[in-house]
């Protein structure tokens, strides 16, 4: 079980959290995005992916009820739930709405 706490409220960097599943086809179609996302703006994004099936009670505290869904947390505040985010683009945007720039 992951330390939420450290990993992701006392991280200093903004943290966008990928709420997914193995058995998720949505997720899986999403992961290249993601995996581009960490790469790309590793300097100013910490990126984490929580399996829902093994925090689910993360995934209950945020509202998680469908996945994927992505949840960006700045110094231990979270900005709104994205369910679904159908594109590399549609993250950025979301990211650069809520202060975060590459």
């Amino acid at each position: 079980m992951m330390d939420f706490n450290k990993e992701v409220l006392e991280e200093n960097k903004p943290v966008l959290v990928e709420f997914s599943a193995p058995w998720c086809g949505y997720c899986r179609r999403l992961a290249p995005v993601i995996t581009r996302l960490k790469k790309d703006w590793e300097s100013s994004l910490k990126v984490i992916e929580i399996n829902i099936d093994e925090e689910e009670e993360l995934a209950q505290k945020f509202g998680v009820d469908t996945i994927p869904s992505i949840l960006l947390f700045k110094k231990g505040e979270k900005a709104e739930l994205v369910v679904n985010p159908p594109s590399m683009n549609a993250i950025v945007s979301y990211l650069q709405a809520n202060g975060v720039e590459k």
